[in-house]
């Protein structure tokens, strides 16, 4: 029988990570297999349970559950911690080992697949939800020069701000006129709902990157606001995505794929 592995959510019916995961396991002779498990919004424990009682190996959850996912592991990374989420379970000798592989995603993909060094440069981060959550750390590993923080709730985004000592800088969206960033991140769920951050004109310094956490067919709102502002570089969130599950699929496995293909081939279908 081949290992049993999926991705948990709801809803889930839309995740590509089953096709990325069958690339992954195909690329590198993996016996596994990936799926996709629904969980009612109230039964995420009593769902993963049943899924590792019947021998689950491993699970990737998504929306709404990494919260509950961190509650639910018995054993959690430096890095799930620093989020307070969990996008990784690993099962095994009785353990449940949640990790979050989504900062390491997000920096893979800026600095393997857009040849973007994040070291010495002007971060700015707009939204203080779960997704700002899981890639704070990671990024100020890279050491930029100056990290700032931006939410419309002030308090949110200083709550944020005070687990990282002071390490970056937490403001509104009005604080930020004036000033300007090499890489500008959208990890708000306004693309989602169509709209844009009240970001003010002048943000993205000469030669800046904007990058949206968010992937969806054709452009999102703040990609066009980066277009429209002459900004040259701009990626959304597909990158990531793949990065995420590589780095998942290496802590199943003890290998990692080579996600320069499988992202390719994401986005080959996904453009179409």
């Amino acid at each position: 029988m081949p290992d049993q592995y999926a991705v948990i959510g709801n809803p889930v019916a839309h995740s590509k990570s089953p096709l990325i995961h069958t690339e992954f396991a195909r690329q590198t002779g993996q016996d596994l297999v990936y799926g996709r498990l629904l969980a009612p919004r109230d039964a995420f424990a009593a769902t993963a349970n049943a899924f590792r009682a019947d021998g689950g190996r491993g699970l990737n959850v998504t929306l709404p559950f990494k919260g509950e996912a961190f509650r639910f592991a018995t054993l959690v990374s430096e890095r799930a911690s620093a989020a307070q989420a969990v996008n990784t379970l690993k099962f095994e000798h009785g353990v449940i080992f949640g990790d979050n592989t989504d900062g390491a995603g997000l920096v893979n993909d800026l600095m393997r697949n857009l040849a973007f060094a994040i070291n010495g440069q002007r971060i700015l981060l707009l939204g203080a939800g779960g997704a700002a959550h899981g890639v704070v750390e990671p990024l100020l590993q890279q050491q930029p020069a100056q990290f700032v923080l931006a939410n419309r709730t002030l308090d949110k985004a200083q709550r944020l701000a005070q687990r990282f000592d002071g390490a970056l800088e937490a403001g509104t969206y009005a604080a930020l006129a004036g000033r300007q960033f090499d890489l500008v991140i959208n990890a708000t769920s306004a693309s989602l709902a169509g709209e844009l951050p009240p970001l003010p004109p002048g943000v993205f310094a000469r030669g800046a990157l904007a990058y949206d956490l968010m992937y969806g067919r054709g452009e999102t709102p703040f990609l066009a606001f980066a277009r429209n502002a002459g900004v040259a570089l701009r990626a959304d969130g597909l990158g990531m995505l793949v990065e995420q599950a590589a780095e998942s699929f290496f802590i199943w496995r003890g290998v990692r794929p080579d996600s320069a293909p499988v992202l390719k081939q994401l986005r080959r279908t996904h453009d179409a």
